[in-house]
């Protein structure tokens, strides 16, 4: 059993412990061993429910012959992407340079300076279907490095130019905020790619991956492209449609799987993510017609499923699992209730990742005030409270992920702080707790602490930093909203709970830096575009006031779509006010009577205790 990788915080790695090669976590040490050798690093990247990340283990890494060949000649080097999304951003931008069809597993050999010099992604054990085979792989590397050095060097070097290059290549773009009718037309674009037969977006005679992209239909459903492109707005409601009547949907236990491999969401990658079913829960919660079958599927996927003891939501449910002493991928899904009675279920990764429990809190918040679920709202809580006190080291700063509540070391990125920003915003207005708000709004300002340009307090990860090798710097969305995206989402809903406008500056910088790649292509920067409709257009409040959140008046006001709908109690409102949001200042029940305040264009109506005063 590897010492060095049983004790991990990662199941992806604690999975490769007993494997015969000599692997190390990232880190420092795996380089230093590389230039003590002088041998090139073999950089493994992946995580607990890759299906062909399993594949490629088995056939590889559990191979003595494999792993013989391996430790002779390299370092070994194993990553749990979702641990280390920075290194993984990196070497992705790097491993684009030799081949286009990108994933996981992803396979990278690196100088012991870090500069990657060869790419590729799955390798099998034998030549197949023009796919060398890892052992050959490796033995040509091997050959290179001992006998064409310099093609190496400069092979490392021009990679490491390009990517440096790309960082900078923003150079002085235009920076304003994108209009109502610029954001209705990126809009009408992104509607264009729809597969008119089955829905969401694709080709439908195209053999590839079809995912969801939640990112892209929430921005789909904002009010700006409702009310001034309704038939891209359709768009979204009619692929959360198809989906949800599809196989991609576990008709049984809720929740979406991570994507369909043919257009018609059939056959399906069986895996079930938390970041998917975060945000596909709030597309189906703002979905017309409404659809509270999806909602209570994935909600009680999240808490049922994917919750764990300690509070906090793991980061996904694998696609294999044992039938009848054989791993079997989807065959646990393929059954009804009945059969998955007798059936051990796909194991969950535990791995608590920050930022992704943030889009689940901020989600199942939401879904609980809006259908009246106490116990949702419990969920978020108690995720939000366990990612608080686990994911948080001991200098305050966010850690990436943990695992039994054991803190990685990897520090939280961008997109850590931005999405759990938002969840603990979002569950301040479904709670009325103004410490939740609060929260968030020092993990904002932790990240604009040193100037205008925002980043995680401490920098990035620092062996990145220290060989000078990044990704580009992007706003672009992948499976979840992006670093700058979810901060300026989380900036735009503080502005929106009354905090200082200097709040609504830092969102407006964010999607006004991004805007004009995210006009040009809106299907990759859906969670962008959607902050910058929150910015087009004047908002609406609605706050209600009563010693009773179960009143008429604050069931009412909850069914009415503003942009921002809080209920507190008249105690919660002063400690709202008194914490600085003004929102809330001034804002009491009136002749003991639930009190509705309405405020539209920047403009506040009088205040009203009649639920059929307040219209839509």
């Amino acid at each position: 059993m590897n010492p060095r990788l049983a004790h991990a915080t990662s199941p992806y790695l604690r999975a490769h412990a007993g494997n015969p090669v000599a692997w190390y976590p990232w880190g420092e040490e795996a380089f230093a061993e590389a230039r003590r050798r002088d041998v090139p690093v073999l950089v493994s990247i992946g995580y607990s429910t890759c299906h062909w990340c399993h594949v490629m283990a088995r056939e590889s890494f559990e191979d003595a012959a494999t792993a013989a060949d391996l430790d002779a000649g390299f370092v070994a080097v194993k990553v749990d992407r979702e641990e280390h999304p920075e290194v993984d951003a990196a070497y992705m931008a790097a491993a684009s340079a030799f081949t286009a069809n990108l994933g996981w597993p992803l396979t990278v050999f690196a100088t012991p300076e870090g500069r990657p010099f060869y790419a590729g992604t799955y390798f099998p054990p034998v030549p197949r279907a023009g796919i060398p085979a890892f052992r050959q792989v490796l033995a040509a590397v091997d050959e290179a490095w001992r006998e064409r050095r310099d093609e190496i060097d400069q092979t490392a070097d021009a990679i490491a130019g390009a990517l440096a290059e790309a960082r900078t290549a923003a150079g002085d773009r235009p920076r304003r905020t994108p209009e109502a009718a610029e954001l209705q037309s990126a809009a009408r674009a992104l509607a264009a790619r729809e597969d008119p037969r089955y829905g969401g977006f694709g080709d439908p005679q195209a053999a590839a991956p079809k995912f969801p992209i939640a990112t892209a239909l929430r921005f789909l459903q904002t009010r700006v492209v409702r009310d001034g492109a309704a038939e891209a707005s359709a768009v979204a409601d009619r692929a959360l449609t198809a989906m949800a009547d599809s196989p991609l949907r576990d008709a049984v236990e809720g929740g979406f799987f991570r994507y369909a491999t043919r257009p018609d969401w059939s056959v399906p990658h069986y895996e079930r993510m938390l970041t998917d079913n975060a945000q596909l829960l709030d597309v189906a919660l703002d979905a017309t017609p409404p659809r509270p079958a999806v909602v209570r599927g994935i909600a009680g996927f999240l808490i049922d499923v994917l919750q764990q003891p300690g509070g906090g939501f793991g980061a996904a449910q694998d696609s294999e699992s044992w039938i009848d002493g054989a791993r079997s991928e989807g065959g646990y899904y393929a059954t009804d209730a009945a059969g998955r009675a007798g059936l051990e279920p796909p194991a969950v990764d535990g791995k608590v990742v920050t930022g992704w429990n943030g889009l689940a809190i901020a989600s199942l918040a939401r879904a609980g005030a809006t259908f009246g679920e106490p116990a949702w709202i419990e969920a978020a809580r108690w995720a939000a409270d366990a990612v608080l006190e686990a994911n948080v080291a001991a200098d305050g700063r966010l850690v990436r992920a943990s695992l039994d509540e054991v803190a990685s070391r990897s520090p939280g990125t961008l997109a850590d702080y931005g999405q759990v920003a938002g969840g603990l915003a979002a569950l301040a207005v479904a709670t009325g707790e103004v410490a939740y708000a609060v929260r968030a709004r020092e993990l904002v300002d932790a990240c604009f602490d040193g100037g205008v340009e925002p980043a995680p307090p401490g920098g990035g990860d620092p062996v990145l930093a220290q060989q000078g090798i990044g990704a580009p710097d992007a706003a672009s969305d992948g499976d979840e909203p992006s670093g700058p995206a979810a901060l300026a989402g989380a900036s735009a809903l503080l502005w929106l709970l009354g905090a200082d406008g200097a709040y609504r500056e830092r969102a407006e910088g964010l999607v006004a830096e991004h805007a004009p790649a995210a006009l040009a292509q809106p299907l990759a920067y859906g969670a962008l575009l959607r902050v910058a409709a929150t910015l087009a257009v004047a908002p609406r409040h609605l706050v209600v006031v009563t010693p009773d959140p179960g009143a008429e008046l604050a069931a009412v006001a909850r069914g009415i779509p503003a942009d921002l709908v809080a209920v507190v109690t008249p105690e919660q409102a002063d400690a709202w006010a008194a914490a600085g949001f003004g929102l809330f200042a001034d804002k009491s029940v009136r002749d003991g009577l639930p009190t509705a305040y309405d405020c539209r264009d920047f403009v506040c109506r009088l205040p009203v205790t009649d639920p059929a005063a307040l219209v839509p």
